[in-house]
């Protein structure tokens, strides 16, 4: 089996192929990034899939980032995100590959809907406006592959992860989810002896987030079996913490003491989305790595990058 994986350079890209070398599968994994193809050329995936010739596509590239950059640019969110999709589902379809795995994201979720929240919640109401046009993008991606299993009977799931941390994070500030943020802040505080940290909102919020080496070793372990899947799959920790608790994990894994400053004023998104992950149990599902070892193991790969 020869295996297309998107977003090589991408976090949850990089785990993938790491975990796909220490299993010893027979099976061929080849990731490709942008400099191989713009996945929002047309041309250019046509090409690309021409190339590989592929039986399975595991995609995970997307144009991603935090609170800010979606508040800045959220048509750049929604159309770069629904091109890059709708080539890469499309090329699938004609070239008649049968096997896909999408990463969706848990912002295809309502906005301060129940807790927690279970995969049939998609669509039941309003998305939280700050990144409301990335959200857009990913549930059309997967309405499509729900309907292209329908339609055609192929293996086309949508994996619904949680918010994602781990090595090969983007630390960068303006791109940045919360976890690396406040590690490049807790760093930057420590290295510059600042003794505030500013936050955004009042720090109530409360976010669930997974571990990318557990979700990436388990979907190797697992990717056999993809047509028992359902269409729709949450994966996520099961629990989840304030933003002032990641903060203080942070702060924690660098060593450091910082007053932490909120800002009710600044936007904080949804309070809550907790995901229900109890059908994704049923297939194996068991997240191993606590938030603190998770960010220890986050910082160390932070450090080893700024040595580089």
């Amino acid at each position: 089996m020869r295996v297309l994986l998107t977003g090589g350079n991408g976090m949850l890209a990089r785990s993938i192929a790491a975990a796909w070398r220490t299993a010893g599968r027979d099976d061929e994994l080849i990731p490709v990034t942008r400099a191989d193809a713009d996945l929002r050329d047309p041309i250019a995936v046509e090409r690309l899939f021409q190339e590989i010739a592929p039986d399975t596509v595991i995609h995970t590239a997307a144009r991603v980032g935090g609170i800010a950059a979606n508040i800045a640019d959220p048509a750049g969110f929604l159309m770069d995100n629904l091109r890059l999709d709708s080539n890469v589902l499309s090329t699938s379809v004609a070239a008649g590959i049968r096997r896909f795995v999408y990463f969706g994201s848990s912002c295809m979720y309502p906005k301060d809907y129940r807790q927690p929240l279970v995969e049939s919640d998609v669509l039941a109401a309003p998305l939280e406006p700050t990144n409301e046009g990335y959200a857009i993008s990913k549930i059309a991606a997967a309405r499509y592959c729900q309907y292209t299993a329908e339609q055609f009977g192929w293996d086309y799931r949508v994996i619904i992860p949680s918010n994602l941390y781990g090595p090969g994070d983007d630390f960068a500030l303006d791109r940045a989810h919360l976890v690396a943020a406040t590690i490049a802040k807790a760093h930057e505080a420590k290295s510059t002896g600042a003794t505030k940290i500013d936050v955004w909102g009042d720090g109530l919020a409360r976010r669930e987030f997974t571990y990318v080496g557990d979700l990436a070793e388990w979907l190797v372990s697992k990717l056999d079996g993809l047509s028992a899947w359902p269409a729709l799959m949450n994966v996520g920790k099961g629990e989840d913490f304030s933003i002032l608790d990641y903060y203080r994990a942070a702060l924690n894994a660098v060593g450091y003491e910082a007053d932490l400053v909120t800002d009710p004023s600044k936007p904080a998104g949804m309070h809550q989305k907790l995901m229900d992950s109890s059908v994704a149990s049923e297939f194996g599902w068991s997240p191993s790595t606590d938030l603190t070892d998770g960010v220890a193991k986050t910082y160390a790969d932070y450090l080893a990058r700024l040595d580089h």
